[in-house]
C-alpha cells in the first residue's frame, strides 16, 4: 500500500502525508483568511467537522475521464494529500469520499461494473489507511440493476461502506425510476445513507451552449430526482432509505410551493391519476425527512430558503471539494445567521445521527 499512495501522493509517503495533521493546521491557513473556526477546537479525532460531500479521483476513474474526453483539472489533478491538507486547514475530521459527475456509467456495462469495484475499493484502502479521515459512499454501476445488487452486496459487507453515492440520473432514467426498483427495495431493506450527485442528463447537454452545465443544469438535475423519488412514490415505499441530497437540493427550495401544489393540480385536472396516494404523508412533511448538504451553498441566498423548509436539523456540511474548499464553506456558514447549536449541528451532529459509527473512529 505505501507505493500505491506514493503514487497517488506525488511522491508523499503515508506518514508525510498524516503530518499535515492537527499540529500544522494553523501554519496551513492562507493568509487573511479568517474562516471562525480553529483546528485546535475542531480539527482531527472526534470533535471536528463531517464533511458529506468529498470527492476522490481513484486512478482508474481519472484514466476513465481522459478516454471519454471528460472531467475537469481539479478532479485529475486530485490527491489524498491535497485532501488532507484541505481538511486541516478548515478543522474537517472526517471526510466522506464519493466519485462526481459523471459516475461511473459511462454508456457500458462491463465498464462501468469494473470502475465501481475499483473505485470502491481505492476508497476502502484510503479509509483504512488513514484512520478516522475518511468514510465511503460507494458508487454503483446503474443503470444496470443486477450488477448494482451484486456491488451493493460486496461494498455494504465487505468493505463496510457508510453509504452508497447515487448520481441523480443514469441516460434517461432519474432515480424513482420503475426499473431500478430492486435497487432501492434493497438498499431500503439495509437502511442505507444514499447520498446523490446531480449529473448532466442526456435531456439537456449543451442547451445553452455559452453556459458551463454547472451553472444551471447540476442544480436542475436535482430537483428532478427529488420530484421523481416523490412523486413515482419511491420515497413513500422505501421510507427506510436516508437521503442525501447535494447543494442544497438544487432549486428545489425555490419552487416548494410548485411541489406542494402538484397533487391538488393532478387532482383537479386527473393529469396522472393517483399522485395523491404516492405521497401518504404530505409533500412537505416527506421534503423535510430528506438531508440537504451545503456544497457550494453556504450562503444567506441558499441556506435561508432551506433552513425555512426543513429546519438546520436536516442540514449537512459539504464541501465539493476539490472544486471548492473546506474553509469557503465554514466562511460562508458564518454569515448565513445560524446560531451556535444550529452550527454544531450542520458541521457534525446530523451526520452523527445519520452515521453514529463515524464518532467511533
Amino acid at each position: 500500500m505505501t507505493e500505491h499512495w506514493c503514487c497517488s501522493t506525488g511522491g508523499m509517503t503515508r506518514r508525510s502525508v498524516l503530518s499535515l495533521g492537527a499540529s500544522a493546521a494553523a501554519n496551513l491557513i492562507a493568509p487573511g483568511l479568517d474562516i471562525g473556526v480553529s483546528a485546535q477546537t475542531l480539527g482531527g479525532g472526534t470533535s471536528g467537522i463531517i464533511d458529506v460531500h468529498h470527492h476522490v479521483s481513484p486512478p482508474e476513474f481519472v484514466t476513465a475521464l481522459v478516454k471519454h474526453q471528460l472531467g475537469e483539472r481539479p478532479m485529475l489533478d486530485w490527491t489524498p494529500a491535497r485532501s488532507i491538507e484541505d481538511m486541516d486547514r478548515a478543522g474537517v475530521a472526517l471526510s466522506m469520499t464519493s466519485i462526481t459527475t459523471p459516475g461511473v456509467w459511462f454508456g457500458d456495462r462491463e465498464e462501468a461494473r469494473q470502475l465501481a469495484r475499483v473505485c470502491n475499493d481505492y476508497g476502502a484502502r484510503l479509509k483504512a489507511d488513514f484512520p478516522g479521515r475518511f468514510g465511503l459512499f460507494a458508487s454503483l454501476p446503474l443503470p444496470n440493476v443486477d450488477d448494482s445488487l451484486k456491488e451493493i452486496e460486496y461494498a455494504f459487507d465487505q468493505l463496510k461502506a457508510d453509504g452508497v453515492g447515487l448520481m441523480t440520473s443514469f441516460g434517461d432514467k432519474w432515480l424513482g425510476d420503475d426499473s431500478l426498483t430492486p435497487v432501492m427495495e434493497e438498499l431500503n431493506r439495509r437502511k442505507a445513507i444514499v447520498y446523490t450527485h446531480p449529473t448532466v442528463a442526456n435531456c439537456c447537454r449543451n442547451v445553452l451552449p455559452d453556459v458551463h452545465y454547472s451553472v444551471v443544469e447540476l442544480s436542475t438535475d436535482t430537483t428532478r430526482a427529488i420530484a421523481n423519488l416523490l412523486f413515482s412514490g419511491t420515497a413513500a415505499r422505501f421510507p427506510d432509505i436516508r437521503y442525501i441530497f447535494s447543494h442544497a437540493g438544487g432549486t428545489m427550495p425555490f419552487i416548494y410551493q410548485r411541489f406542494v401544489a402538484y397533487p391538488r393540480l393532478d387532482q383537479a385536472l386527473g393529469l396522472n391519476k393517483g399522485v395523491q396516494g404516492k405521497v401518504p404523508e404530505g409533500v412537505l412533511k416527506t421534503l423535510q425527512s430528506f438531508y440537504y448538504d451545503t456544497a457550494q451553498s453556504a450562503h444567506p441566498m441558499a441556506m435561508k430558503p432551506l433552513a425555512n423548509l426543513v429546519s438546520a436539523k436536516k442540514i449537512v456540511f459539504g464541501t465539493d471539494f476539490p472544486f471548492r474548499t473546506a474553509g469557503d464553506h465554514v466562511k460562508g456558514l458564518a454569515g448565513c445567521e445560524f446560531n451556535t447549536e444550529d452550527l454544531a449541528l450542520i458541521y457534525r451532529g446530523n451526520a452523527l445521527q445519520l452515521m453514529p459509527q463515524l464518532g467511533k473512529t
